[in-house]
This record gives C-alpha cells, sequence and structure tokens, in this order.
C-alpha cells in the first residue's frame, strides 16, 4: 500500500480511537504498521515450487 495512503488511514483511525494523546500516538503506529503488514506476500506462496515428471502408464 502507498505511503501516503498508509498514513491517511491510520490518522484517521487513530484520530477515531484514541483518546488521549499518547494513546493517539500508539494506535497511530499499530494501524500503520499493520497496513505495511497486508500487502507483504508470503515466501511460500511466491516460490517457485519444482515438480517432478511421473511416468505414465499406457494401458
Amino acid at each position: 500500500m502507498n505511503n501516503f495512503f498508509r498514513g491517511i488511514i491510520a490518522a484517521w483511525g487513530a484520530k477515531k480511537l484514541g483518546g488521549g494523546c499518547l494513546s493517539t500516538i500508539i494506535i497511530f503506529i499499530v494501524i500503520y504498521s499493520l497496513l505495511g503488514k497486508c500487502n507483504n506476500n508470503t515466501r511460500a506462496a511466491t516460490q517457485v515450487q519444482q515438480v517432478k515428471p511421473t511416468l505414465e502408464v499406457q494401458k
């Protein structure tokens, strides 16, 4: 996700959920970091799996 939009969404969420100054900053950091992890692909999904060819038995 684009860093600009991550910041906007995290700021909006922190404003809605935060009660005071410190809690708003902590909530902003948590939301910002979680949004950064949303787009990360897992290694298992991006690795190319090698498949051994099997011999087909003809009838």
